[in-house]
C-alpha cells in the first residue's frame, strides 16, 4: 500500500460525491417527460412502477457493500487472481438472482398491486413499464457488484464515468422516446433498460484487468468452499443490518403517518435533508472502506487507524458544512419541495432536527464503512441490533409526550447510539489488521 493520506481519501471520495449528486436528476427528469403528456396516470405509474423495482433490488444491495469489503482486502493483500474472483462470484450472484426476478415477475407484480393499489388506469400503465423493466434486472443487481469492486480497488472515478453514461443517456433516451417518437410509459422504461444494459458494459470494461491474465487462476477459485462461506456470511450479515436499519425508518413513516396528513407531508420534506446528508458523506464512508480493507489485507494496523481517521475527519467537516447550509437556507428547501403553507410552516418547525443530523449522524455513517471495508460485518449486525433496542425504547419515551418532536428525537437517538456502539467495537478493525483474534465487545 502507498500511504494513507488525506489526498489519497479525496480522491476516492469526491468522484462519489458528484456521481451521487446526478441520481435525483434522472428522477426529475422521468417524471417530468412523462408529466408532459398532461395525464396523472403516466406519472403515477413511472412513480410507483420505480418505487417497486428499487425496493426489490434493494435486496440485493449487500453485493455492493460485501464485494467493495472482500475485495480491498484482496487488493491490499496483493492477490490479483482472489481480487478477481471476488467480483466473478458477486457477478454470477448477480446473474442467478437477475435471472429469478425474470421468472418470477408474475408473482412480483401481483405482490407489488396488492401492497400498492392503483387505479386500474396506472394500474395498467404499471404493468406495461415493469414487464419491460424487469428484462434489466440482472444488469442492475451486477452493477452493485462492479460499483463495490471499483470502490475496493480506488477507481471512484470510473464509478462517476459509469453514473454518468448511464443517467446521460437514460435522460437522452426519454425525451426521445417519449416526446419525440411518442411511446409514453413504455419509452420511458426502455429508456431506463438500456442504460442498465449498456451501463454494465461499460462497468465490465472498466473492471477489465479482473478478467485478463489472472482470469484462468480465478475461475479456479470460484468454487473454493471456505471463501464462498466467508463470502456468504459478509453477504448474510450485511443484508439482515440493512433489514433492520430499513424496518427502523418504516417505522418512523408509519408514527408519522398517525399524527395527521400534514406532519407526515413535513415529514417527508424534511427526509429529503437527510437523503441529501447520506448522499454527500457516501464518499468519505466509501474512501475508508476502500482504505480500511487494503489495510486489513496487508495487514498493515497503522494504515487502517489513519484511514479512519482521516475519514472520521473529512466526514465531520462535510457534515458541519451540510447543517451550516440546512441551518442557513433550509428554509428556502422547504419551500421548493411544496407550496402548501401548511406544510411549510410544519416542516419550519422541525427543521432544527435537520441541521442537527449531520452533525450527530455522521460517526454512524463513516464508521459502517469502516466495518465493512474490515468485513466486520456480523460486528456491525449486532450494533445494529443494540441501537435500534435503543431506538425503540427512545419511540416508547419520546414520541407520547413530544410528539413528531419525540420522533425526530427518537431517530437522532438512534444514530447517537449506532455510532457510540461501533465507536465502542471499533478496537476490533485494528486486532484484525494487525492479524490478531478478535475480543469480545461489551455495550
Amino acid at each position: 500500500m502507498t500511504s494513507v493520506t488525506h489526498a489519497r481519501l479525496l480522491k476516492i471520495a469526491l468522484p462519489i460525491v458528484l456521481s451521487n449528486a446526478t441520481v435525483p436528476l434522472l428522477g426529475a427528469v422521468d417524471t417530468g417527460v412523462v408529466g408532459q403528456l398532461g395525464q396523472a396516470a403516466p406519472i403515477g405509474a413511472v412513480g410507483l412502477g420505480a418505487i417497486v423495482l428499487a425496493t426489490v433490488y434493494w435486496i440485493f444491495g449487500f453485493l455492493r457493500m460485501g464485494t467493495s469489503g472482500l475485495a480491498a482486502q484482496a487488493h491490499g493483500a496483493g492477490d490479483g487472481a482472489e481480487r478477481s474472483v471476488i467480483l466473478l462470484r458477486a457477478l454470477i450472484i448477480a446473474g442467478i438472482a437477475g435471472l429469478g426476478l425474470i421468472a418470477l415477475q408474475g408473482v412480483l407484480f401481483w405482490a407489488a398491486f396488492r401492497v400498492a393499489p392503483a387505479s386500474a388506469a396506472v394500474e395498467d400503465l404499471m404493468r406495461q413499464y415493469l414487464g419491460i423493466r424487469i428484462w434489466g434486472a440482472p444488469a442492475t443487481i451486477a452493477l452493485y457488484a462492479v460499483t463495490g469492486w471499483l470502490i475496493a480497488v480506488e477507481r471512484t472515478r470510473g464509478v462517476f464515468v459509469l453514473q454518468l453514461w448511464m443517467n446521460g443517456l437514460n435522460i437522452g433516451l426519454d425525451l426521445w422516446f417519449v416526446l419525440g417518437l411518442g411511446w409514453g410509459v413504455p419509452g420511458v422504461a426502455v429508456a431506463t433498460l438500456m442504460a442498465e444494459w449498456t451501463g454494465l458494459a461499460l462497468g465490465l470494461w472498466l473492471c477489465r484487468d479482473a478478467f485478463g491474465a489472472v482470469l484462468r487462476a480465478a475461475w479456479a477459485r470460484v468454487g473454493n468452499r471456505a471463501a464462498l462461506a466467508v463470502m456468504v456470511v459478509v453477504n448474510r450479515d450485511i443484508m439482515v443490518r440493512s433489514v433492520i436499519l430499513q424496518l427502523s425508518f418504516t417505522t418512523f413513516l408509519f408514527l408519522g403517518a398517525g399524527q395527521g396528513d400534514v406532519v407526515l407531508a413535513a415529514n417527508q420534506v424534511l427526509l429529503q435533508f437527510l437523503e441529501i446528508t447520506a448522499y454527500a458523506l457516501d464518499g468519505f464512508a466509501f474512501g475508508a472502506e476502500a482504505l480500511v480493507g487494503q489495510a486489513v489485507g496487508a495487514r498493515v494496523a497503522g494504515d487502517a487507524r489513519a484511514a479512519s481517521r482521516i475519514a472520521m475527519q473529512w466526514g465531520v467537516a462535510g457534515a458541519v458544512v451540510l447543517a451550516l447550509v440546512f441551518g442557513l437556507a433550509g428554509h428556502m428547501v422547504i419551500d421548493l419541495m411544496t407550496t402548501a403553507p401548511e406544510v411549510r410552516a410544519a416542516a419550519r418547525d422541525y427543521l432544527p432536527w435537520m441541521v442537527a443530523a449531520p452533525v450527530i449522524g455522521v460517526a454512524a455513517w463513516i464508521y459502517d464503512g469502516i466495518f465493512i471495508g474490515a468485513t466486520l460485518t456480523g460486528l456491525m449486525m449486532r450494533t445494529m441490533l443494540v441501537s435500534v433496542a435503543i431506538y425503540a425504547a427512545a419511540l416508547a419515551v419520546l414520541v407520547p409526550g413530544f410528539g413528531n418532536h419525540g420522533l425526530w428525537g427518537a431517530l437522532m437517538v438512534l444514530n447517537v447510539a449506532r455510532g457510540v456502539t461501533m465507536w465502542r467495537a471499533y478496537p476490533a478493525v485494528e486486532g484484525k489488521a494487525a492479524g490478531g483474534k478478535l475480543t469480545a465487545v461489551n455495550f
